[in-house]
């Protein structure tokens, strides 16, 4: 049974990463035709794009993509509750934005450490870097206005964990679900 729940986190995860990333390259206008930003629409567009016909966009947001990740992720709970005996009820709803924003939340943990461990390796121009940079620019570069660049080394990253970590704490201390999710 532990290995039919990995399979499934994993499969959920996974669904909602590439869900959450269509929304935030759409979100920070990054290079459609980047492969990375054409991988992650073309695996998507199969539960997207149907979807679109009934929920149009609003403010340069995609709601289709932001309706489907949220069922995702309250699928994803609700089934894993399934599997453990639990029954969750109508507060399935409010844990699915909850694991929305925990998934967002690690999606940019993982990016601005292959974009750290990317920035060491990979000399001169590289299409994902740039679309990485893309994506968590608009995290870092508050934290760079404050903490400045300081002799090649770009503290902004180090801030940016410590701030992730604090929140996550706090949440998990405040959420009853916010460990299991």
């Amino acid at each position: 049974m532990e290995a039919i729940i990995y399979l499934l986190r994993f499969a959920f995860d996974a669904l909602l990463m590439i869900l959450i990333m269509r929304i935030w390259l759409q979100w920070v206008k990054a290079d459609f035709y980047n492969p990375l930003s054409q991988f992650i629409v073309k695996v998507s567009n199969p539960l997207v794009v149907p979807l679109r016909r009934i929920i149009p966009g609003f403010g340069g947001l995609d709601l289709a993509t932001i309706v489907v990740a949220y069922i995702v992720a309250t699928l994803k709970f609700v089934t894993l509750a399934a599997l453990s005996g639990e029954s969750l009820g109508v507060l399935a709803f409010y844990i699915g934005l909850l694991v929305l924003l925990k998934q967002a939340g690690f999606l940019l943990f993982v990016l601005m450490i292959i974009m750290a461990i990317m920035s060491w390796v990979v000399k001169g121009y590289n299409a994902t870097l740039m679309v990485i940079s893309q994506l968590t620019d608009p995290f870092l570069r508050p934290i760079r206005k404050i903490i400045p660049n300081m002799g090649g080394l770009d503290l902004s990253m180090l801030v940016a964990f410590l701030a992730m970590n604090v929140i996550n704490i706090l949440l998990a201390s405040s959420l009853p679900y916010w460990g299991a999710l």
